[in-house]
């Protein structure tokens, strides 16, 4: 019985303990606390004029490359000149036999010589274009002959010394020296034509003799060699690849966003990851008349200004152009920029609340980075400290500490 009593009071007394923790609890419950407003400073936002570029991949190209090749067949004696190494023009960079040809020029110079004879002149006078040769002179001399003969003939005639039929005769002769005459103009003729074409031939094989000295065409240097000395080619057989090294020509394709700023004589800076930290500038000199369709880019080639024996063909570039050289952008300080997990963020004061404004950065000076002109506009404010306490719509005090 006792215990029991005991039970009862022990229940009865937590109860009362807990009733009263309910009421004293409820007495002390009040509102939560409105938040204080954050104390910032704040920066305008301004308009600057900026030079706006364009940043493109292109390749430097050598000015020329050309593959020298042999006009006449024959066996290669030298090849002055092998891989990577380099030529001047007029360098002679390969000699082919020589025998064969010599000796088709000097029989090309005896016929021509035997030619000149049959028409008077020496071989010194393959030049000369004669009027008369020995027979057109041996041949007018007999005409004259023969006209005066036929002269005393009709006279003689005339006074009945002589019969008719001798007047006829000399008649005749002189008809047979004038056709003899003009048989001899006519050889003097044809063998005229036939000295011009032996001279034809003696200047073409002159020709392919020296066309076994082959010389380079231009300054460069050899890129590959393709035969041997003493290999037997046919004519136009390539024998050395020469490129010329300088001036080096850079090609680009320009987007259709820079396309327009592009002009021939523009000057235009480019970098190379294989000689980093330099600059070089080149000359625009050639422009695509149209855009290519597929991608809507503009060819351009440019010429370089200055030589550098590290620049070298097939490089790629990396070419800065300039679009705009002072275009209107929209800049905050870079203290008023807040980056995090790569979201950059603006916060626009306006009635003492924070407006959050997320952008994509474009261009960066040493202050100042670029925020998109319909983000934010000119003569707004914006915070510069404090910013990650900041949220959007988040209340703040201009000017507190």
């Amino acid at each position: 019985m006792s215990r029991l009593c005991l039970l009862v009071i022990l229940l009865v007394s937590l109860g009362a303990y807990g009733c009263s923790r309910d009421a004293n609890a409820g007495k002390g419950a009040v509102a939560p606390a409105k938040p204080a407003a954050i104390a910032i400073r704040v920066a305008s936002v301004e308009s600057k004029g900026v030079q706006k570029t364009v940043d493109v991949t292109g390749s430097l190209a050598p000015d020329d490359t050309l593959s020298v090749v042999s006009e006449v067949p024959g066996r290669i004696s030298t090849i002055r000149f092998d891989f990577g190494q380099s030529v001047r023009k007029g360098d002679v960079i390969v000699e082919m036999d020589r025998q064969e040809f010599q000796i088709q020029v000097d029989r090309a110079k005896a016929a021509l010589s035997q030619a000149l004879a049959r028409v008077g002149l020496n071989p010194d006078q393959e030049e000369q274009n004669p009027t008369t040769t020995p027979m057109i002179r041996q041949a007018r001399a007999q005409l004259e002959d023969a006209k005066s003969k036929f002269d005393n003939a009709r006279k003689l005639a005339e006074t009945g010394d002589i019969a008719r039929e001798r007047l006829t005769e000399a008649e005749k002769l002189v008809n047979s020296r004038q056709a003899s005459l003009d048989a001899a103009v006519d050889d003097m003729r044809t063998g005229m034509a036939n000295v011009q074409a032996l001279r034809a031939d003696k200047r073409l094989y002159e020709k392919r003799l020296n066309d076994t000295i082959i010389r380079a065409p231009f300054d460069g240097q050899v890129s590959q060699r393709m035969v041997a000395p003493g290999q037997y080619i046919k004519d136009n057989t390539a024998i050395l690849t020469l490129v010329k090294t300088w001036p080096l020509r850079l090609r680009a394709d320009i987007p259709e966003v820079g396309a327009a700023a592009v002009r021939i004589g523009e000057a235009i800076s480019f970098t190379t990851e294989g000689i980093p930290g330099k600059t070089f500038s080149a000359t625009v000199t050639q422009l695509n008349p149209s855009l290519e369709a597929k991608s809507r880019s503009l060819s351009v080639e440019a010429r370089l200004n200055q030589s550098d024996p590290l620049l070298r063909p097939g490089m790629f570039v990396q070419v800065k152009l300039v679009v705009s050289r002072n275009a209107p952008i929209t800049v905050v300080p870079k203290q008023a920029v807040y980056t995090v997990a790569g979201l950059s963020k603006v916060f626009a004061i306006s009635g003492n609340v924070a407006r959050e404004i997320r952008f994509t950065p474009g261009e960066t000076g040493e202050d100042w980075l670029e925020v998109p002109g319909d983000a934010i506009k000119p003569g707004e404010t914006v915070a510069i400290d404090k910013l990650p306490l900041l949220t959007d719509g988040a209340e703040v005090r201009v000017g507190g500490a």
